[in-house]
């Protein structure tokens, strides 16, 4: 089973990963960031100081993908092993067509190569309000590229997840990300 947390800035992804991979024993992996050239690229992209174009931005998430399609996901589902990963295909829809507003067939077309037609099992989209995922990312530490976007480019991301979860809602699950982590992650088992 496939299985991909997805969500905005903050939202407990990476947390609730973490804690259900453990719970069903899984391979827990992330993108951007997946593997050793995936960590380059990851590095690239979050860094402020890089300047990139959107598209240059795109094509940067899809040759990690392809990287982590390789050598961690298909490895993994292939040796019929359950995978979490924080971040898929809809992260690529939710932030370059609607935060960047590139055309969405560059954007579809780029997420079907990318990913080699493969289409998670069971997605989690956690919601929070905008400002206070922003809010819990800045208690991280500085802001990365994304981060420090305008609250509007974060809107238009969460808009864009909610309607992917409405299009798809067999394979996407909007979980509520407040209140404890207990109390999320009881949610996000109560549907697996």
């Amino acid at each position: 089973m496939f299985i991909t947390f997805e969500g905005g800035e903050g939202s407990g992804k990476s947390t609730h990963a973490r804690l259900l991979s453990e719970r069903l024993s899984a391979v827990l992996t992330h993108e951007p960031g997946g593997t050793a050239v995936g960590k380059l690229i990851r590095e690239a992209l979050l860094n402020r100081e890089s300047e990139l174009e959107a598209m240059s931005e795109i094509f940067l998430f899809a040759a990690d993908r392809v990287e982590h399609m390789e050598k961690v996901i298909l490895p993994a589902l292939h040796a019929k092993k359950i995978v979490i990963s924080d971040r898929f295909l809809d992260s690529t829809i939710a932030y370059q067509l609607a935060g960047r507003g590139l055309p969405e067939d560059l954007v579809r077309y780029v997420n079907w190569v990318s990913c080699r037609g493969t289409i998670p099992d069971l997605t989690f989209y956690l919601d929070v309000p905008v400002k206070e995922g922003l809010l819990r990312a800045q208690k991280r530490g500085a802001a990365d590229r994304f981060e420090a976007e305008i609250l509007a480019f974060h809107e238009r991301v969460r808009d864009k997840y909610l309607e992917i979860a409405r299009d798809n809602p067999e394979r996407v699950k909007v979980i509520e990300s407040v209140g404890s982590i207990d109390e999320v992650q009881a949610r996000i088992r109560k549907l697996i």
